[in-house]
């Protein structure tokens, strides 16, 4: 049995000096006074004297280890015992030959399978709880945020195709309706309700009568009344 140790850094090594203290600013900030979380690089110290995490790289794996607290890329911060893992060296040495296979590097991604993420798989493994919330939050909102984003990007494009689609019948039911004048021979006794030239007029005055103010009178439903109605206005 022996201790598993969380190594913490802010992360600055982005080249640029100022965008490094900029991040630094973050953590203390969001980290130290808030509580919330930060831009972090993690590692896991468990048996002798090594820390183990993961990065990026064209080839191979991305796991990597170096002499505890001194990763030269990233300013150390803090340290975390997050238990006692019951495991023998022999067993955790075969974990991590196992991470360095499932773990290349150029799997890779900032939101989604970062050191942190690594960790987490790492202290799972060991049977100790996981990284504290505030280490990884920022990454976890951001991928949460893609995911939203994407979600919302695909309904909306359903949606655009459901009004499209909607608006193409409701124009063909439309012109139908305004282009069919034929009269069809009408038996004697039967009412002319059925007939398209009929049916376009009562449509059109539908519409008209619906732009008309409640107070209008009502017109005599015949064709020279409905042209005139149908005719642009300057009155609004």
């Amino acid at each position: 049995m022996t201790d598993v140790i969380l190594h913490i850094y802010d992360v600055t090594n982005s080249g640029s000096v100022k965008t490094n203290n900029t991040i630094t600013q973050i953590n203390k900030i969001f980290k130290d006074r808030i509580g919330l979380g930060g831009i972090f690089h993690s590692a896991v110290q468990v048996y002798g004297d090594e820390e183990w995490s993961f990065g990026f790289c064209e080839n191979g794996t991305g796991v990597f280890n170096c002499p505890p607290s001194k990763n030269p890329m990233y300013t150390y911060r803090e340290c975390i015992t997050l238990g006692k893992t019951n495991l023998s060296i022999f067993k955790v040495n075969q974990i991590l030959r196992e991470l360095k296979t499932e773990w290349p590097g150029n799997s890779y991604d900032l939101l989604s399978k970062n050191c942190n993420h690594f960790c987490d798989v790492f202290c799972e493994r060991l049977g100790v709880p996981k990284l504290p919330a505030w280490v990884n939050r920022f990454a976890n909102a951001g991928d949460a945020a893609m995911e939203v984003a994407g979600n919302t990007a695909l309904r909306l494009r359903q949606a655009k195709t459901e009004i499209v689609t909607a608006s193409k019948v409701a124009y063909r039911f439309l012109a139908g309706a305004g282009s069919n004048t034929s009269v069809s021979p009408e038996s004697p006794g039967n009412s002319n309700r059925g007939t398209p030239r009929f049916q376009s007029a009562w449509f059109r005055n539908i519409i008209s009568s619906v732009a008309k103010p409640a107070d209008s009178p009502l017109e005599d439903k015949t064709e020279d009344s409905l042209r005139q109605q149908q005719q642009p206005s300057e009155k609004l």
